[in-house]
């Protein structure tokens, strides 16, 4: 019965913080404007580096940080008390990658959870972490496609956590997070195949400007 009750907590922590928007938070709190003007997915990225270089990325990285880590250590707290510290960080990633992706209070209209799945593989193992981080930035600067990124980091994260990951039950969360990333990407597969899937550019010719305020 206490792991039901853990478990039920957990993914609803995680959840609940996966369903926070980060842009929305920054924008409030620490931008004072509306970033979601500067676009969606790869035009965000694009348009949001020519505004804000690498000292606002770091800003932003970090609100993402928080939202992201934080109900990841609490899973672990919590089923710490069973000494199960390890099934609560991955149960916790996982669910917190499905709220990041189909958020309930967005009527399941979410984000492509990559940086969700990178925190979610630290959860699960520090060397997993490492290396899903490591070839997600990497193919994702090589190809300049976010997309093509998280693919690469998918697979990436499927094959270490056979290599490295110790515990059944453990395994099998860090592979329905990356099982859930895929089926996100599901549309972008399409695009890529047909070689409309956006680029990432950081030319700096702003044709857009951000002086409306909240």
């Amino acid at each position: 019965m206490i792991y039901w009750l853990l478990s039920v907590l957990t993914a609803l922590i995680a959840y609940f913080f996966g369903c926070l928007d980060s842009i929305v938070i920054a924008s409030n709190f620490i931008f004072r404007r509306n970033l979601r003007r500067l676009g969606k997915s790869t035009v965000f990225v694009s348009n949001f580096w020519r505004v804000y270089g690498w000292k606002g990325s770091v800003k932003l990285f970090l609100v993402e940080l928080v939202l992201d880590l934080l109900p990841i250590l609490i899973g672990g707290w919590l089923f710490g008390i069973k000494e199960q510290a390890a099934v609560g960080r991955a149960l916790a990633g996982f669910c917190l990658v499905m709220g990041r992706m189909w958020p309930a209070t967005n009527e399941l209209r979410g984000g492509h959870g990559v940086l969700a799945m990178v925190f979610a593989a630290f959860g699960v193992d520090t060397s997993l972490g490492i290396a899903v981080l490591l070839v997600t930035v990497g193919a994702a600067a090589a190809s300049r496609r976010v997309s093509v990124g998280a693919l690469v980091g998918v697979a990436t994260m499927l094959i270490v956590t056979v290599l490295v990951v110790d515990g059944a039950l453990v395994t099998r969360l860090a592979m329905l997070t990356a099982a859930a990333v895929t089926v996100r990407h599901v549309p972008a597969i399409f695009r890529l195949a047909q070689g409309k899937e956006p680029q990432l550019n950081f030319e700096k010719d702003i044709t857009y400007k951000l002086d409306e305020k909240f």
